[in-house]
């Protein structure tokens, strides 16, 4: 993953009067398309704040360019159990500012909130128009399609432009960036693909994560008027695992999602006073194997200190799966059964490459199968981290 980090950039912003101001935009690297933005005018001065009211154009560089449009737009949702029984668009009138993705004698435009994800377009006439696609129930158990958009495309891109690849273009970024700039450098040779000078993001990352857990282990066992404790000492442990990172690719970097298999084990023996000081007094041998593979799902949040240097914190849900693994009282055996738990934690990454993670577990029940039973199983780990890509 590279190195990014919510900055002022260098960018420009047009007010209703059509002055143009020069300035520093705070670069948010907005999923949804903004209402507002924060600027400078300086390094050394303040912060202000600008919205959609009174700038009709901002932009940063060549990464960024909004324009503000009153435009007719379908919100329809593609949520399956929210679909329109209707196949036509439902048009409302909004004044929103639409994402340049390709500026050329055709010109692609792109909006995104929540879930709505939709795209636009301007030719010779300069009016900005929606490029129609929509989910719609038939009935409840089919499914139609509005594709809309490939006529459109057809009627309005005409050099370079054929039947067999507009039948081929999907209603997503990639695609309609393609035959937009085909279209642009058939008709005249310039075009202009904004988002081009961002640096490329490496969305996915694996790490080994070797590291040690202490772990203890408490036991309940509640027959008639009597409650038989066992504890077990923290120990420390060797576990191992393999993590799968997905970096969202908005704001900056500083989300991800991961999921990270992971071998661990705690084994420890103790004995425990029956009946202390009576007659029938005795010595109990109690022992724990336990033995799991566990996938955490979780999501992290980076904080960015500097090129090199990071911190995060994260939360996840894990999925226990024990392998063969049991408490035993003197003779007799309780079989462990998984079970989930959440955990959190914060760390600390360098260079991409070497991290170093503090994690929590909340309790997790070993014997939740067994009446009168409860085994707490808690463990803290200490993680280290080496990024192969």
């Amino acid at each position: 993953m590279q190195y990014a980090q919510i900055t002022f950039e260098k960018g420009y912003f047009i007010n209703n009067a059509g002055e143009r101001t020069e300035a520093s935009i705070k670069n948010l690297d907005w999923k949804n398309n903004p209402t507002e933005f924060e600027y400078k005018l300086d390094n050394s001065s303040d912060v202000r704040k600008e919205n959609i009211k009174n700038i009709q154009e901002f932009g940063i560089e060549t990464l960024e360019r909004y324009v503000r449009k009153t435009i007719l737009i379908d919100r329809s949702s593609d949520h399956l159990n929210r679909l329109s029984e209707t196949r036509a668009p439902e048009f409302k009138e909004e004044t929103l500012f639409l994402k340049y993705l390709v500026e050329g004698k055709s010109n692609l435009f792109y909006y995104e909130s929540g879930d709505t994800r939709r795209f636009f377009y301007s030719t010779d006439d300069g009016s900005v128009k929606q490029l129609i696609y929509k989910s719609y129930a038939i009935n409840e158990s089919q499914i139609g399609y509005n594709e809309e958009y490939k006529k459109q495309l057809s009627e309005s891109l005409k050099c370079g432009v054929d039947s067999k690849m507009i039948k081929k273009t999907d209603y997503e970024p990639t695609d309609l960036t393609k035959i937009f700039i085909t279209n642009n450098e058939c008709s005249t040779g310039h075009t202009v693909l904004y988002g081009q000078a961002k640096v490329k993001k490496d969305l996915f990352n694996l790490t080994i994560r070797p590291g040690v857990n202490f772990s203890k282990v408490e036991n309940n066992h509640h027959y008639y008027s009597v409650n038989d404790q066992t504890k077990f000492d923290s120990k420390a442990t060797f576990r191992i695992g393999a993590e799968l990172e997905f970096i969202l690719p908005f704001n900056k970097n500083k989300w991800a999602l991961f999921a990270e298999p992971t071998y661990q084990y705690y084994k420890n023996t103790t004995e425990v006073s029956l009946m202390d000081g009576s007659y029938n007094g005795k010595k109990s041998k109690r022992s724990v194997d336990y033995k799991s593979f566990e996938i955490p799902f979780g999501i992290r949040h980076y904080f960015f200190i500097n090129k090199q240097s990071k911190i995060f914190v994260n939360a996840a849900y894990i999925l226990d799966f024990n392998l063969n693994s049991a408490i035993t009282y003197d003779q007799t055996e309780f079989k462990i059964a998984s079970g989930n738990n959440f955990t959190f934690g914060a760390g600390y990454k360098y260079n991409d490459k070497y991290s170093l993670e503090f994690r929590m577990g909340m309790s997790r029940d070993l014997l939740r199968n067994y009446l009168n039973f409860a085994s707490n199983y808690r463990t803290i780990s200490v993680i280290l981290g080496y990024t192969l890509f």
